[in-house]
C-alpha cells in the first residue's frame, strides 16, 4: 500500500506547524502565507488589534479554515481508497483536526458564551460529533492522547487566552508584538503540544514576574495571564468546571500596610489581633485552581512578608494569621514591579532566594518610547483608543486635536516618561483645556541636553558647533527637519547637515 500524495503530506506538515506555533509572533504570518499561497492577504508582520474589531482581520483565518477542511477531506478520501499515513503524518493530521475544531466550533464564540452552561452544552454537542467523525481514521487512535473533553477544555483556553492578549495588549510595533508572544508563552510555554499533554495542570505552580517602567501596562499583562488559566471540562454535565468563579485577585502592595497585606493574603483566625472578630479567608484561600493572585509593586513588600511569600511559592502551603493549620494554595501567583530588583537585592531590600523563585518566567514590558521608535504610527492608534474611551463615537475630533497639539508642541521625539499612563493624561488634558503641561519628571533634564547650553554660556563653542548643537536640539524637540527648519527660520538642508547623530542618540536615550 502506498502513502498519501507528497503534496498533501507537505500541507499536513505546514498546517501542523501553524496549528502549534505562537499565534502572535511573525512566524504565524509566514506560515499562513505558505499554506494559502496566492490566496493570502498581507496583514502586517503579526496578529494585532486594529482600531476596531472588523471582519477584515478574519479573511486569512476564514480561508485557512476552509483549507483545513479541504485538506482533511482529501486525506480521508485517499485513506479510504487504500493510501496510508506514516506515524509522523498521522500526528500532523491530528494537529490539522485540532485546528479545524478550534475554528469551526470555538473561535467565533463570544468568550462569555463559554461561561454559560446552556451555551457550552450546545457547542460541546456539535464539537463532540465533529470530533468523532474527524478522528475516524485508521491508526489515529494510537496518536490521540487527549479525550474529546480534554481537547475541548484546551481549545476553550486557547480561545480565551487569544482574546485576552489580543484585547489587552495594543500596538503593532515590534516590542508590542514580542510582548504578546511572551505572554502567550507564559500561559502555554514554547511547546503547546507538551502543554496539552502534561503541563496544563502544572503551570499554575510557576510564578510569573512582570517588570518594566511605570505606566507600561503591567496589570494588563497580568490580567491576560491570570484570566487565561486552564479550566477542566466536565463531560458528564457538559460544562466547564467553575466557570463563573472570580479568578483574578489584584493587590496593590504599595497602597497597604504590612499588616493589612498579610491579612488580605493569608486571612486570619478570630482573635488573632485586635479587630479580628470573626474568622476570615484570605485571597490565597479564596483563589481557585484556575485563578491568579496579582501582587502589584512586589518590590515594596516588607522583608518579613517576603519570607512568608517565599514559603507559599516554594511549598504551595500557608496558614491563616493566628492559626497553625496548614492549607494548600492551588492558584497562580503573578508579581510585578518597576524597581530594579538586582539593585534591590544588592541593597538588601529584596531577598535573593525569593527572586530566584520568581524569575523563571519574567516578562519585561516595553516603554512607550521604545514602541514609538519602532513604529511612530502607533501613536495615532493609541490616541484613538484613548479618545474612544473618553468620548465614544466623537473620538475622531479629539484624536485629531490631540495629534495636532502633540506634533506642534511636543514633537515626535518627546520621551513620554510616564508611558501610556502619561499619554492618557495628555489626551484628557487636551480634551479639557486644549493643552497639556508635562510634569517636571517628563521634561528632559540638563544632563540630557549634553551640557550644550552651559558650554554656550561659557562661550566655549564655535559658531559652527553652536549651530550644530542647536539644530540637533530643535530636531529632537520637533521630530522633523521641516519643523525644525521652520522654528529656526533656516533651510531644512542646513538642519539635516548639522544634526549631530551622537548627541541625538543621547537625547533619545535620556
Amino acid at each position: 500500500m502506498s502513502e498519501v500524495r507528497k503534496s498533501e503530506k507537505r500541507q499536513l506538515e505546514l498546517f501542523a506547524e501553524l496549528a502549534t506555533c505562537n499565534p502572535f509572533l511573525p512566524r504565524r504570518m509566514e506560515l499562513e502565507k505558505q499554506v494559502l499561497g496566492s490566496k493570502f492577504e498581507e496583514d502586517g508582520i503579526a496578529w494585532s488589534r486594529r482600531l476596531e474589531f472588523t471582519d477584515r482581520e478574519r479573511f486569512n483565518v476564514t480561508r485557512l479554515t476552509d483549507a483545513a477542511t479541504e485538506l482533511i477531506d482529501k486525506v480521508q478520501q485517499q485513506v479510504a481508497s487504500g493510501k496510508t499515513l506514516s506515524s509522523e503524518s498521522l500526528k500532523h493530521y491530528w494537529y490539522v483536526v485540532t485546528y479545524a475544531l478550534l475554528y469551526r466550533h470555538i473561535v467565533y464564540q463570544d468568550p462569555a458564551s463559554l461561561r454559560d452552561p446552556d451555551s457550552t452544552a450546545a457547542i460541546w454537542k456539535e464539537f463532540r460529533s465533529d470530533y468523532s467523525r474527524l478522528v475516524n481514521l485508521p491508526g489515529l487512535s494510537d496518536e490521540v492522547a487527549q479525550s474529546p473533553g480534554h481537547l475541548f477544555a484546551i481549545l476553550c483556553q486557547i480561545h480565551r487566552a487569544f482574546f485576552n492578549i489580543y484585547s489587552f495588549i495594543l500596538g503593532e510595533s515590534l516590542p508590542s508584538v514580542e510582548l504578546r508572544g511572551k505572554v502567550w508563552q507564559s500561559i502555554f510555554t514554547c511547546d503547546i503540544d507538551r502543554y496539552r499533554r502534561s503541563l496544563f495542570d502544572r503551570m499554575s505552580g510557576l510564578t510569573s514576574l512582570i517588570t518594566g517602567p511605570s505606566g507600561t501596562g503591567k496589570e494588563l499583562v497580568a490580567r491576560a495571564i491570570g484570566l487565561s488559566q486552564f479550566i477542566p471540562f466536565d463531560e458528564k454535565h457538559s460544562r466547564l468546571k467553575a466557570p463563573d468563579e472570580t479568578s483574578f485577585f489584584p493587590l496593590n502592595l504599595s497602597a497597604m500596610s504590612a499588616n493589612l497585606i498579610e491579612s488580605e493574603l493569608f486571612g486570619h483566625r478570630k482573635g488573632a489581633f485586635t479587630g479580628a472578630i470573626v474568622d476570615r479567608k484570605g485571597w490565597l484561600e479564596l483563589c481557585p485552581a484556575h485563578g491568579a493572585i496579582f501582587l502589584d509593586e512586589l518590590g515594596e513588600l516588607d522583608l518579613a512578608l517576603q519570607v512568608k511569600l517565599l514559603r507559599v511559592v516554594q511549598q504551595r502551603r500557608f496558614s491563616r494569621i493566628g492559626a497553625t493549620k496548614e492549607r494548600n494554595f492551588c492558584g497562580k501567583i503573578i508579581g510585578a514591579t518597576n524597581r530594579d530588583l538586582d539593585e534591590e537585592m544588592k541593597s538588601g531590600r529584596f531577598r535573593e532566594d525569593l527572586y530566584y523563585r520568581l524569575c523563571a518566567d519574567r516578562i519585561e514590558t516595553p516603554s512607550l518610547r521604545q514602541q514609538l521608535e519602532h513604529r511612530p504610527e502607533d501613536l495615532y492608534f493609541l490616541i484613538r483608543h484613548i479618545a474612544t474611551g473618553l468620548v465614544g463615537d466623537d473620538s475622531d475630533s479629539l484624536c485629531s486635536q490631540s495629534m495636532e497639539w502633540i506634533e506642534a508642541n511636543l514633537g515626535s521625539h518627546y520621551p513620554w516618561r510616564g508611558n501610556f499612563r502619561e499619554l492618557e493624561q495628555c489626551v484628557s488634558s487636551i480634551m479639557i483645556r486644549g493643552e497639556y503641561v508635562p510634569g517636571r519628571s517628563a521634561k528632559v533634564d540638563s544632563s540630557e541636553q549634553d551640557d550644550w547650553t552651559r558650554d554656550a554660556i561659557k562661550t566655549s563653542l564655535t559658531a559652527d558647533e553652536l549651530l550644530q548643537r542647536y539644530c540637533t536640539w530643535m530636531y529632537f524637540q520637533t521630530g522633523g527637519y521641516e519643523a525644525a527648519a521652520r522654528k529656526l527660520k533656516i533651510d531644512r538642508r542646513t538642519v539635516k547637515a548639522k544634526v549631530d547623530q551622537a548627541m541625538l542618540e543621547r537625547l533619545k536615550t535620556g
